[in-house]
């Protein structure tokens, strides 16, 4: 399809699902428990999915890992279900675990501040600080799961509320826009 068969509907589905992400932006902030949990059930559902498709086609498609493809299949329906039924305390045990990682990916960021002879002093200040903030939230996300869940939410509605924003943006101007990734990529948007 050409962009000038309808680039008006084009712009006006940019344009409001800019504003959709801004209002789920705005629940978020709202609502950080509720979004962790819908989250989790989400996931859940997911897993359930995944892991009937992944039973059926350990049974009927024939290869080596067949029942090792069932077994998986299992795993992922016994996990989802568990997540359904209980995303509250699913998503606490995720918040823990996410603290957990945060806790070890700050003590290697101290760690490698200190060892690392070959960096700048400000690179290796950078890394200790860093990885100090990363070992305090940690501490903060196990001893009070709701903080971490607070802390995922916030970033989540943030991401929301800039994507919204930049979509919007190319939905109004109805021209290509061009973004640069993370990695040095460019990304182009084209109406």
């Amino acid at each position: 399809m050409s962009d000038s068969n309808s680039p008006g509907w084009k712009r006006g589905v940019l344009i409001g699902l800019g504003v959709l992400a801004i209002v789920l932006s705005i629940l978020v902030f709202i609502h950080p428990g509720m979004t962790v949990a819908t989250i989790v059930y989400v996931a859940g559902i997911i897993l359930i999915i995944v892991g009937i498709e992944k039973i059926i086609s350990g049974i009927f498609v024939a290869n080596k890992s067949r029942w090792g493809t069932v077994g998986l299949g299992v795993l992922a329906l016994i996990f989802g279900s568990i997540a359904v039924g209980y995303p509250v305390s699913t998503g606490v045990f995720v918040i823990i675990m996410l603290g957990i990682g945060l806790l070890f990916a700050g003590i290697s960021h101290v760690v490698n501040g200190l060892g690392n002879k070959e960096s700048p002093g400000w690179a290796r200040g950078f890394s200790i600080g860093a990885g100090a903030l990363a070992i305090a939230i940690s501490f903060l996300v196990m001893a009070s799961p709701y903080a971490g869940v607070v802390f995922v939410s916030i970033f989540l509605g943030i991401a929301l509320l800039i994507i919204g924003i930049e979509i919007i943006a190319v939905g109004a101007i109805g021209k290509r826009m061009q973004l640069t990734s993370a990695g040095g990529r460019k990304i182009n948007f084209k109406i």
